[in-house]
């Protein structure tokens, strides 16, 4: 059965690929119909491009599988709150829903008071713990 935890975990296996690449470990996928469309995972160091996040790569990934710029009917499922440039990107991609893993309270669009747009759905805390972990044991083996 299709359920948040089953493509949550599907993004959790993206941001495992992050970690085998010394990224910052955070995976996405944007499914469509109950089929995954995009899949990414940070790249920001393998492209030395600040705006390779995870949720931009897939963003331009399910765009040019759709054939357009908006994402409607799409549901993006991210293990880390998404950062305001890519809440930013979301809201003009008028994506339907976005599920995210773990908050980032530090970094996290919600606390910054932004939404994205009108329409999109936002769900958190799908499989909170282990996104949240990933992230964690990266930066604690980073110090």
């Amino acid at each position: 059965m299709f359920t948040d935890e089953y493509f949550m975990k599907m993004a959790l296996q993206e941001a495992e690929k992050a970690l085998e690449q010394d990224e910052v470990p955070i995976g996405c996928v944007i499914v469509a119909n109950n089929r995954v469309i995009a899949k990414s995972h940070n790249l920001t160091e393998t492209l030395n491009d600040v705006t390779a996040h995870a949720e931009m790569q897939a963003i331009t990934s399910a765009a040019n599988f759709l054939g357009g710029k908006y994402l409607l009917n799409c549901t993006l499922y991210v293990t880390l709150e998404p950062c305001v440039m890519c809440s930013g990107a979301l809201a003009w991609s008028q994506i339907s829903k976005v599920v995210i893993g773990a908050r980032d309270e530090q970094r996290g669009f919600i606390n910054k008071g932004l939404s994205l747009h009108p329409k999109t759905e936002v769900v958190t805390g799908i499989m909170e713990n282990e996104c949240s972990e990933i992230v964690k044991v990266f930066f604690r083996n980073k110090r």
